[in-house]
């Protein structure tokens, strides 16, 4: 192998070593972050040549500096971007120098544009946070602190920005680090570091400006390049959550995943989780062969010594170091989702390779992210962030997320949509005793008054429907028990939950006491009636196939179910139809064998208004009429 070759193995070795420092800007409109970070790559040296002329090209074009070269083209890549000179996307730039490689992420500014910088801001080391030196610490420096603190970033960066507008003056700078340090009090985050500098002359960006000789930290650059986060991985707690089952042939099988967190070794004991079964590692397997021991973020296949059942969402973990395995517990939560929160749905939650079903039990508050104030809500929408309890299906693996980000952060999936509705960090786990309870002091009025706690419009929004009572009247043999079940199974298939009653089902249960007397043939009715409105109460459809005979009767159940709910329909069929549909009954009662045979011996009146009249010979038809009838009621469907 030539000397060539060896020079560029080695340097390759050598670029492949170096660690990988992720972070994020942050800042108002025109606090200058995306020409902050076009500066860096500019004075760095780390532009291609085409990329110099499109810039100079497009500074002149579209660039809001000037006479001057417009850094921030170089981040601001969407259209909308550049002619508003604002940042919208997330933006990633990617740039390594002697020391260390880099990945940038220029996060939006506004508010409305929170949930990007949570996404670009939820894997960095380090936050740079951008204050215009003419303005000092205002409202929107304070929210993107909050969130940096939020997503548990260690490292902050204030750059003070602009200098160049304030004379370059120390005390300026020093009143703005003073203010932002009596903020940051309340938030948790353990270094915190101030520079001076102006982006778009180049002070203190990578080189050390001769104009703010009152300065002796690093410049920016060499900040980056030295400050240490080695430590701010979690290297103590071993969680192995296991992605796949890797089995290439009879004789291998393999769990596979990255290493999470902590350091896991030959020969370890390690406990699965959430069978609680103990085995000892054998190999620890990657491509380019097999390790004595991992470390994150490693990808590898662990092969244990015993064999047990093992499948995606398990987690291997010390026997003597286990996470939280809960299924309640608190989180910080940031809704990602146009739609607002429906907080009776239940979600999809997934955290680290784990998925099961959530529900969010309480919305402790929310939090204003300009003025950090708490305020109860009973919902969140878009960028909104609050406290809230949540319950699991099935307990999850995990710690809290200032201890180990890996495995205290989820996120929430829409079950419809498949959205990400929400992102969150776990804070602990909550005891039962601490469940919150969801019934109040006006439920428990509710509960001694029989009134029920879940409201009408919520079960309209379960079911996609109204409750509603198709009241089917005709003589014996009038062809309304074909109406019914016809409707009830058109009703079905278009999705309705819908219960028919008629004398079949009725009679030799719930009134099987009675006989056909007019009396009882009213307390039958009756009966009926009030089965109908306790199932319209729950927002069921019903279906009843009754020969109700009598003016009176027929007004009584209507009242009982009440007038918005109760559809009459009158089958229209003369007595010797009837006779000919169902030749048997009416045989019996003209030989005195079956008594009080409306249309017979009982008179039968006919509806005075009823909603339909029908003739049996269209049953189909009559059918289609009455689904049509009950949309337009919005008794079904409700869209």
């Amino acid at each position: 192998m030539t000397t060539h070759n060896l020079n560029i193995r080695e340097f390759l070795d050598q670029d492949q070593k170096k660690d990988l420092l992720r972070l994020l800007t942050a800042g108002s409109v025109d606090d200058g972050k995306s020409t902050l970070i076009g500066r860096l790559l500019f004075d760095s040296k780390k532009l291609y040549e085409d990329q110099l002329t499109a810039l100079e090209r497009d500074s002149k074009r579209v660039g809001h500096a000037g006479e001057e070269i417009d850094y921030a083209l170089l981040l601001d890549g969407l259209k909308a971007e550049r002619e508003q000179g604002i940042t919208i996307d997330v933006a990633y730039r990617y740039f390594s120098t002697a020391k260390r490689k880099f990945i940038i992420a220029d996060t939006p500014g506004h508010e409305q544009y929170t949930r990007n910088m949570i996404t670009g801001g939820s894997t960095a080391n380090l936050a740079i946070i951008l204050v215009d030196a003419t303005n000092g610490v205002i409202t929107q420096t304070k929210r993107h602190t909050f969130l940096v603190s939020l997503l548990g970033i260690k490292h902050v960066m204030l750059a003070v920005n602009k200098m160049d507008l304030v004379d370059y003056q120390q005390e300026i700078f020093e009143n703005i680090c003073l203010d932002y340090k009596n903020f940051i009090t309340q938030l948790d985050i353990p270094d915190v570091n101030f520079i001076p500098l102006s982006a778009l002359k180049g002070d203190n960006v990578v080189d050390h400006s001769e104009k703010m000789d009152w300065y002796h930290g690093p410049c920016m650059l060499e900040f980056l390049e030295n400050v240490h986060i080695g430590s701010d991985r979690n290297f103590s707690d071993m969680r192995f959550p296991v992605q796949y089952v890797l089995r290439p042939d009879r004789d291998f099988r393999g769990f596979s995943s990255h290493m999470a967190s902590g350091i896991i070794r030959k020969n370890d004991e390690v406990v699965v989780l959430p069978s609680l079964k103990k085995s000892k590692v054998k190999s620890i397997v990657t491509f380019d062969g097999e390790l004595e021991y991992a470390f994150p973020p490693q990808s590898i296949t662990v092969t244990l010594e015993d064999e047990i059942d093992i499948s995606r969402g398990d987690m291997l973990v010390h026997p003597d170091n286990m996470p939280r395995i809960e299924r309640h517990f608190e989180a910080m939560l940031v809704w990602m989702d146009e739609k607002p929160m429906d907080i009776s749905t239940q979600f999809f939650i997934k955290q680290t390779t784990n998925t099961t079903k959530a529900r969010i039990d309480k919305i402790r508050h929310r939090i204003d992210v300009n003025t950090l104030q708490k305020s109860e809500i009973s919902h969140f929408s878009l960028n909104e962030i609050g406290r809230v309890v949540i319950t699991t299906t099935k307990p999850l693996f995990f710690d809290p997320y200032k201890k180990n980000k890996e495995t205290g952060s989820f996120i929430l999936i829409d079950p419809v949509t498949h959205n990400t509705c929400a992102v969150g960090m776990i804070i602990d786990k909550l005891d039962s005793k601490d469940l919150p309870s969801r019934i109040t002091d006006m439920d428990k009025e509710k509960i001694a008054r029989g009134q029920a706690l879940i409201t009408k419009e919520e079960r309209i929004k379960k079911y996609n429907q109204k409750g509603a009572t198709v009241w089917i009247t005709g003589l014996h043999g009038s062809g309304k028990n074909e109406l019914a079940f016809i409707l009830e199974r058109k009703l079905f298939e278009n999705g309705a939950t819908a219960v028919l009653l008629d004398g079949s089902s009725v009679r030799p249960g719930l009134s099987r006491e009675l006989d056909f007397s007019p009396t009882d043939r009213a307390e039958n009715l009756r009966r009926v009636a009030h089965v109908c409105r306790l199932l319209n109460q729950q927002g069921i459809i019903t279906i009843c196939s009754f020969i109700s005979p009598d003016e009176s009767i027929r007004n009584q159940v209507k009242e009982i179910i009440g007038e918005d709910n109760f559809h009459l329909i009158y089958m229209n069929a003369d007595i010797e139809f009837c006779k000919k549909n169902k030749p048997g009954l009416y045989k019996k009662a003209e030989e005195g064998l079956v008594e009080f045979l409306p249309g017979v011996d009982v008179k039968f009146e006919v509806p005075e208004s009823a909603d339909f009249t029908f003739t049996p010979e269209n049953n189909g038809i009559n059918s289609e009429v009455v689904l049509e009838y009950l949309a337009k009621k919005k008794a079904f469907p409700v869209n």
